[in-house]
């Protein structure tokens, strides 16, 4: 079920290089590459945690990674879709336990090779959104040192390459997904 909702998913984006990537990568690999143990490389499901205002982005300092980031993780046996398994890892990682997503459209793909702190090579992460009070109370997980709200054109220093271009096209999507009128 998670595979085939996947693919569903990917085919409703916009022909790209990347989404193309990602169909030949997920049809190679099969059930595989929704698995951790599936192979090297395998898909993950991260969340950009915006403001209702979509003004600011929730991002914790990955432990490993040393970078801060959206927050994400493996699908595990219990999701049901890419999706749920990005809304679990965001409910889990900044503790907001009735996070939901905007909806269940991808708003990123990006696949990223891994140092030598992780077990695999390389994620296929897609990317999904969900909105949060800026007040709501978070908390740190083991995977993170630190979770705090950012501006959106505040961003800290270390964040991976590419990533402030990503998160701003997450966003457009997010506002589009979302139905609000920003400035």
């Amino acid at each position: 079920m998670p595979l085939a909702n996947l693919l569903t998913s990917l085919m409703a984006l916009p022909k790209s290089g990347s989404r193309d990537a990602y169909l030949r990568f997920v049809n190679l690999a099969g059930d595989a590459a929704l698995r951790r143990d599936g192979g090297l490389e395998h898909v993950t499901g991260s969340c950009f945690v915006f403001s209702p205002e979509f003004d600011r982005v929730l991002l914790c300092f990955h432990r490993k990674g040393q970078f801060w980031v959206q927050f994400g993780g493996h699908i595990e046996s219990e999701d049901a879709s890419v999706a749920e398994a990005a809304q679990r890892e965001a409910r889990e990682e900044s503790g907001i336990g009735d996070l939901v997503l905007l909806s269940p459209a991808i708003v990123d793909l990006d696949r990223h090779d891994l140092h030598a702190g992780f077990s695999c090579t390389a994620h296929w992460d897609v990317g999904f959104a969900a909105a949060a009070d800026p007040d709501a109370e978070i908390s740190v997980s083991d995977e993170s040192e630190e979770v705090r709200w950012f501006p959106i054109n505040e961003l800290p220093v270390q964040v991976p390459a590419g990533f402030s271009a990503r998160l701003e096209r997450a966003r457009h999507t997010a506002i589009a997904l979302s139905g609000t009128r920003t400035c």
